[in-house]
């Protein structure tokens, strides 16, 4: 890795900055609300969010470059080979990947930093030192986990049975995170997660 101070440290050479913000990544299985918890972080505390790449195809309503940066598969393989994400992993058949530059830049400019991603990337993020705040957002139940993913509308039976197995071996995992939050009621979950953003805040003497 690259740069394994994002988040909280300077980058080394010419034209150093020093990232005043803390890089805070949110995972959680397929469903849980990490999109809508988000949001409501933004408009809560002004944080803002990471844009990730994918290299799915856009879902009804989604803006590339405002919900993801939609890349084919061959210009997100290039940006692999120049050391373009912080991490990446392939997902449901499809790659996601962490803009090395858009977050640096973010960071400068920004308390906090929501970068979205499974716990894939969330492990390979502890793996190579890189300096996040995580938070593990856990559903209250798999029924619920399973209505969620149906309201969205976008996957077939098989494709929701198969993010519900995913979703039990995601969870087998958030003890690795800092923190392990249960997204019942939205409005509490934003709350208690803004809690704890803003307790690294000060515990960093970022405020």
């Amino acid at each position: 890795m690259k740069n394994p101070t994002v988040g909280g440290g300077s980058r080394k050479g010419g034209g150093a900055v020093t990232a005043r913000g803390i890089l805070v990544v949110l995972s959680g299985p397929s469903g849980v609300g990490k999109t809508v918890v988000s949001e409501g972080l933004q408009e809560k505390a002004g944080y803002v969010r990471a844009i990730t790449a994918t290299t799915r195809s856009p879902r009804t309503g989604e803006q590339d470059g405002v919900d993801y940066l939609f890349l084919d598969r061959a210009r997100f393989d290039q940006r692999v080979e120049e050391g373009g994400f912080l991490e990446y992993a392939e997902v449901h058949g499809n790659l996601y990947g962490s803009p090395r530059d858009g977050i640096d830049q973010q960071l400068v400019q920004s308390r906090a930093v929501l970068l979205l991603i499974d716990v894939q990337g969330a492990r390979k993020l502890r793996q190579d030192g890189v300096d996040t705040l995580q938070i593990f957002l856990e559903p209250p139940g798999l029924e619920e986990l399973r209505r969620r993913i149906e309201m969205r509308g976008v996957e077939n039976e098989e494709m929701v049975d198969l993010r519900l197995r995913n979703a039990l071996s995601e969870m087998e995992q958030k003890d690795g995170y800092d923190h392990c939050v249960v997204n019942g009621v939205l409005d509490d979950t934003v709350e208690e997660v803004a809690s704890i953003i803003e307790e690294e805040l000060t515990r960093r003497g970022e405020n």
